[in-house]
Parts: structure tokens; C-alpha cells; sequence
């Protein structure tokens, strides 16, 4: 292991070199009579600890204290002053300092001060270098250079510093939403801490909050012991909330109370509990028209967009489609113990021309399934099936007869008109039409009534 490099900074000749007879056989050593030759070598080569004295001719020390911890502020410093100067000591502290010792010297007591110094930067290291191996091994890939992954990769690596900044995830179904979840946990300080993962959607509602907040035995019929719930394995760590849309009502009320005070009640408890963990949600639908609606919590809302990040559609960041297509081809070529070697030139226009409802988990299941049943050493366009389904979904879109069948319009009399009745009868006769000539997919029939596809479901089903 290199020892740890030290400079001392101290206009006394004779403090300098005790310093250093008492230090030099365990670190690299290296002195300095003013605060300028120190931070002049500052930028050529930065130490682990300064020894760093007050009553400094020219620069004091704690000015340059102060442009040590702005400039470089993984460097620790020990102030070192002539007397016990409170007011000075207690400036230097508010500075960043991470102790101080006063003259004269008792070496035996530097030598542990500096010892548990460096055992903090010790420390320090050993969590960077365990949590680089936990991001290696399980932090996954997201591919791509496109404008928007960019964008979105360093929002991510801002909202990562924090520990229980609320972050909501928009996008598509298949674009990503979890890998961007997962992304941020293993980069924030709670990656030691568990990534609970939870599909709203995938539990009846009825049971939704006694598994996100648990219960306690008697609750209800079959609640035979206690149970901890999701947000209490979360603990220290993330919760990840798929599909938060669908949560009840009753739900929403429990997590917008857990996420503005750190407490919960579980189902059939009067005892507050309290927990210290990051809520990600994520979801496909349009959470602001659900609050207008009603079906919704608007200050659920704001409080799960505290940081929001949308994740384009395929279609929408198309640069990015051949390197997630060599991406999986490798990947699944090692899987199955085939011999590809890339895709013929025709297969990756096609690629590039596809248009891709189902984003990125559509793509991937392409190149499985081509991978598994096909030969190297290129993919083509008849093994990937692109050419049987083409006239159906690439990108120019085929032909459709124009949408002009309405109901018939009622006269206009002295009662008046049910406009409301009127209006709801013509969306629904265009929506079934423009069902019936995409021939009932939702995507394109949403992009026919020039609405989004979460807008036309919300619609659609309402």
C-alpha cells in the first residue's frame, strides 16, 4: 500500500523539521514555510492531510485553509496554532477543518491526531472501492450516447448524491424506467442498503397497503402473525414503486404522509413507526390528468416529482437503436453459444426504420428470439422477421382510410341540445374507427387522434 503523503505548512524552520523527524518513517513528508508555496504545489500534486499552521507570514492559515477546502475538498487539515485562540479555532472548524493541536507540540499527541486522521481517509477509500465493486457487479447498463440518455445519465448522477430525494420516472412501457431505478440506487450512498422493487399494478388493491406499510396480527381475516412491510425491508436503502399510478386511494394518503414525515402505521397499528429510506416511482401514464381527474393525489404528485425524469420512447432517440441491437446480439450470442458476428446491411436499416411500440424490451426480445433460432455469421432481415411484419410497423406508417363515420347530430330546438352527450358520442364513434383501422393498436390509433398513448388509454377506458 503507498503511505500517505502529508505537507506541512509552518514558517518555523525548527517546528517544521520536528514534524517531520516525528512523521517521515510512517508518511511522504513534505514542508513548506508559507501558505503560497503550499498551495502552489497544491496543484501539481495533492496530499492526503495538510498540517497546516495559523499565524502564517503573507496568506494566514485560515485563508488558506479556506481556498484548500474550495479548491480540493477531500483533503483533510489539521490546523495547527500558537495559542488556544477560540474564536480562530472555531472559524477554522466552520471552514472544514478536521482538527487542530496547539503549540508547543506534544509529538505522541500529533502523531495519534494525524493517525486517526488518515484512518478516516482510510475508511473513506476502503467505501469507494467496495461500493465501485457493488456499482460493477450490479449496476446495469444502460446503452446509448443519444442527447436525451445523456441528459438523463447526468440527472441521475446529481440525484444520486442524496439519500431521500423523491424521484419519479416517466416514460413508455419497455424504455427503461427500471434500469434507470436501479441505476440510481447503486450510484447513491445507499447502495449497501436493500433496492425493494415493488409492481403497484401486480397487487389487488385491496392489499397494496398492508404490503407496502405491513400489518399487525388480527388486522384481518388470516393475519395470523405481525408482518413487516416493503417500506420497513426498504430500510436504509430504496423502494422502487412500478406502476404508481394504480396505487388506492387509501394507498396514496399513507405514502404522501410516509413521504413528508418519515412515519407510517401498520394496518390495524396505533404505534407510529419511522424509517429512513428512498422512494423511485415510475409509471406510464399521465399521473397530472389522473390528478385532474380526480383518480390521482396532486400532492402526491409534487411530492413524488421532487425530480422527475423522462425516458424517451425508442422511436424518439432512433441513434441508439444499432448499439442496443449489437449490445443484445452479444449478449444473447454468449447465451446461447452461437457465432454472430453482427447483422447483414439490410437488417440493421431495418432496424433503424422499425418502428417500435414496445421500445427497448421489444428490441431485446427480437434479437433473443433471432439469436436463438437463427445462424452467424449475420443476422438478416428474414431471421430477425422484420420482413413479415414491416408493412405493419415500421416506421412509415401504412395507409388508413380517413375517420368520417359520425353519429347522427341532433336538431337544434327550443330544449336546447345535451352538448356534453354529443361530444362524448363523436370521441367514442372516433375512437372505435380509429380502433378499427389500426386494427386495435392502441399506439397507432392514439397517433391517428393526435394524443398521446397514455392520454388515448386514460380516454379509452374512461
Amino acid at each position: 500500500m503507498t503511505p500517505f503523503s502529508l505537507f506541512i505548512v509552518d514558517d518555523e524552520e525548527i517546528a517544521r523539521a520536528g514534524i517531520t523527524l516525528a512523521l517521515k518513517k510512517t508518511y511522504n513528508v513534505h514542508g513548506f514555510g508559507t501558505a503560497e508555496d503550499a498551495l502552489a504545489a497544491l496543484r501539481e500534486k495533492q496530499p492526503d492531510l495538510v498540517l497546516l499552521d495559523i499565524g502564517l507570514p503573507g496568506m494566514n492559515g485560515i485563508d488558506a485553509l479556506q481556498h484548500i477546502k474550495s479548491e480540493y475538498p477531500d483533503i483533510l487539515v489539521i490546523m495547527i496554532t500558537a495559542f488556544e485562540d477560540v474564536q480562530t479555532v472555531v472559524s477554522a472548524m466552520k471552514l472544514g477543518a478536521y482538527d487542530y493541536i496547539v503549540k508547543p507540540l506534544d509529538m505522541n499527541g500529533l502523531i495519534i491526531t494525524v493517525r486517526n486522521a488518515l484512518e478516516t481517509i482510510a475508511l473513506k477509500k476502503e467505501i469507494h472501492q467496495l461500493q465501485q465493486k457493488y456499482v460493477k457487479q450490479n449496476l446495469p447498463l444502460i446503452v446509448g450516447d443519444s442527447a436525451p440518455i445523456r441528459k438523463i445519465m447526468e440527472t441521475v448522477g446529481m440525484v444520486a448524491s442524496s439519500i431521500d430525494t423523491p424521484v419519479l420516472i416517466l416514460g413508455e412501457t419497455g424504455t427503461g424506467k427500471e434500469l434507470i431505478a436501479q441505476t440510481i440506487h447503486y450510484r447513491s450512498p445507499n447502495f449497501k442498503g436493500p433496492l425493494i422493487t415493488v409492481n403497484c399494478a401486480a397487487i389487488p388493491k385491496e392489499l397494496i397497503e398492508s404490503e407496502l406499510f405491513g400489518y399487525e396480527k388480527g388486522a384481518f381475516s388470516g393475519a395470523q402473525t405481525s408482518k413487516a412491510g416493503l417500506v420497513e425491508e426498504a430500510a436504509e436503502g430504496t423502494l422502487f414503486l412500478d406502476e404508481v399510478g394504480d396505487l388506492s386511494a387509501e394507498a396514496q394518503a399513507k405514502l404522501l404522509r410516509f413521504l413528508e414525515s418519515g412515519e407510517y402505521l401498520r394496518v390495524g397499528s396505533t404505534r407510529r413507526m419511522q424509517v429512513q429510506t428512498r422512494v423511485i416511482s415510475a409509471t406510464n401514464r399521465d399521473l397530472v390528468t389522473m390528478a385532474q381527474d380526480g383518480s390521482f393525489r396532486m400532492d402526491l404528485y409534487y411530492r413524488l416529482a421532487v425530480v422527475k425524469i423522462e425516458v424517451p420512447s425508442l422511436n424518439q432517440r432512433r441513434e441508439d437503436i444499432l448499439p442496443l441491437a449489437r449490445f443484445f446480439l452479444e449478449k444473447f450470442t454468449k447465451k446461447f453459444g452461437k457465432a454472430f458476428i453482427g447483422f447483414s446491411p439490410e437488417a440493421a436499416g431495418a432496424l433503424e426504420k422499425f418502428n417500435w411500440t414496445g421500445n427497448i424490451r421489444e428490441l431485446r426480445n427480437l434479437i433473443e428470439r433471432a439469436v436463438l433460432l437463427g445462424n452467424g455469421p449475420a443476422l438478416t432481415v428474414d431471421q430477425l422477421g422484420l420482413e413479415q411484419v414491416k408493412g405493419e410497423s415500421s416506421a412509415a406508417e401504412p395507409a388508413c382510410p380517413p375517420i368520417t363515420e359520425l353519429p347522427e347530430m341532433p336538431t337544434f330546438s327550443a330544449q336546447g341540445v345535451d352538448l356534453p352527450a354529443i361530444l362524448k358520442s363523436v370521441e367514442k364513434a372516433y375512437f372505435e374507427q380509429a380502433l378499427a383501422v389500426t386494427g386495435g393498436n392502441t399506439s397507432k390509433a392514439a397517433k391517428l387522434l393526435n394524443l398521446s398513448r397514455d392520454k388515448f388509454r386514460y380516454r379509452l377506458k374512461k
